[in-house]
């Protein structure tokens, strides 16, 4: 599909009690698929067990045809993460499945990661020199042998990373986990989410807050940027030794990314979609008789222009629910054939309508210009486009997959060119300032509409 793709999602528990720690990180991992569907992995330790008793299992495709039931029934520990990923750095192979993790000379490490380093080939090559050998092609590889050589020389995981954090750029959100520890890590900037919750005396660390709900942990805050949070048997450490003089939280957890369900750094996001959705109505209002979404992601966005509108809301389109992951096509006309195969119009809906159509982006333009000729075909009178993101002008460096410049319609191409290629009626786009009221004044990183980078 010409859309986005997410991110990755991470999932790590630390509790006192007897539990069965990957059967909650397999439901954690569930409810956080939306942020990759390639792979999925869960590494698990018995803190009161034998000196290297860790477990790991990981592999290609989704949570669930990753882990079977007898699979997690050898899974036995009461310490854990896991992760569900979407590649954005490093190849699309089970080398490159998370968790990584090490037997090396202080014990155990094992890493989750969500986020991109920048500078990776260049640690990698450096690492390389001194003798590392690497499975994978993954910059999350890079960084939890970086961590593992810099233990060597700290007195904990924690100095450890607070060294290699000085070395390294771009967006992360970690999860490290030693048979005695789960240590969790956000960069300085906030640009990758992580929270914290609670169940009795047991500790949950997720990519959002939904996560959470799914085991029945208790939602307790977000994870501060720049901060590193240590859980064990003692209880918890927080430490503020990553600091960065700005913040730049990721507006597409907003718009796009993240559950409905879930509340990222205080802000719901589905209050934040219907906020942009009503900003969208204000500033491109248009005579209309409904009021639509492409689903998912554009459903809530237009229930808030509808209600600012005054406009009726009306599902307009059929989602197959059983059609498979699609999203990586290597044609143009076969992207064309997956949005017929996921997408039907109901026709019943558009027929002889003025139709207002919303959808949190647009990439290249062509799942747009397919829905708006099927529209037509089923006889929609006018389709107006409301998108509820900025023109993609740039490309995204911190762990989501915007393609470069040259497959960027909006990159060379005006609003109105780009109207006329999709064949809408009219076409606007949200306003850059729009998105600071979206997010109830919460620092964004914008980069991918105006080129101000947090960190390069």
């Amino acid at each position: 599909m010409d859309k986005l793709h997410e991110e990755c999602g991470v999932f790590g528990i630390w509790s006192m009690q007897n539990i069965d720690a990957a059967q909650m990180i397999y439901y954690g991992l569930t409810a956080l698929q939306h942020r990759g569907q390639e792979s999925a992995g869960i590494v698990v330790c018995d803190s009161k067990g034998p000196i290297g008793n860790i477990c790991c299992h990981k592999g290609m495709g989704l949570v669930s045809e990753v882990f079977r039931k007898e699979t997690l029934e050898k899974l036995h520990g009461n310490i854990g993460i896991g992760h569900v990923r979407y590649s954005t750095a490093g190849g699309s192979c089970v080398e490159n499945a998370q968790p990584i993790f090490y037997n090396y000379i202080k014990g155990i490490i094992a890493l989750a990661h969500n986020g991109n380093i920048l500078n990776a080939s260049d640690l990698r090559k450096e690492l390389e020199q001194e003798g590392a050998v690497f499975m994978g092609t993954a910059d999350s590889e890079v960084l939890t042998y970086a961590i593992a050589k810099e233990r060597l020389s700290t007195d904990s995981i924690e100095d450890a990373v607070c060294n290699i954090a000085g070395k390294i750029k771009g967006g992360y959100a970690l999860l490290i986990m030693s048979p005695q520890k789960l240590v969790g890590v956000r960069d300085p900037w906030g640009l990758k989410p992580l929270c914290l919750g609670k169940i009795d005396e047991t500790y949950v660390l997720a990519s959002e807050s939904a996560a959470l709900t799914a085991v029945n942990a208790e939602f307790v805050r977000d994870i501060l940027p720049g901060e590193i949070i240590t859980i064990t048997e003692e209880g918890i450490q927080s430490e503020m030794r990553l600091r960065s003089e700005r913040q730049a939280h990721c507006v597409f957890e907003y718009i796009y990314f993240a559950r409905l369900d879930s509340k990222i750094d205080g802000i719901s996001v589905y209050e934040a979609r219907v906020r942009g959705g009503m900003a969208l109505a204000k500033r491109y209002p248009v005579e209309a008789d409904i009021v639509t979404g492409v689903p998912e992601s554009g459903l809530t966005a237009a229930v808030g222009y509808a209600k600012a509108a005054g406009i009726p809301f009306v599902p307009a389109f059929y989602k197959n629910s059983y059609v498979g992951r699609t999203f990586i096509k290597p044609s143009q006309k076969e992207r064309a054939n997956a949005v017929h195969m996921k997408l039907a119009v109901l026709a019943d809906v558009v027929r002889d309508k003025r139709v207002v159509l919303i959808d949190d982006s647009i990439v290249r333009g062509t799942t747009m210009a397919n829905l708006i000729v099927m529209m037509r075909n089923a006889g929609a009178k006018e389709v107006h486009v409301r998108i509820s993101s900025p023109p993609f002008l740039y490309p995204c460096y911190y762990g989501t997959d915007v393609p470069d410049n040259s497959q960027l319609i909006a990159n060379e191409h005006s609003v109105e060119e780009i109207r006329k290629t999709i064949g809408a009626d009219s076409l606007g786009y949200m306003a850059l300032e729009d998105l600071d009221d979206m997010a109830e004044g919460l620092p964004l990183c914008k980069a991918c509409f105006n080129n101000n980078y947090p960190v390069l």
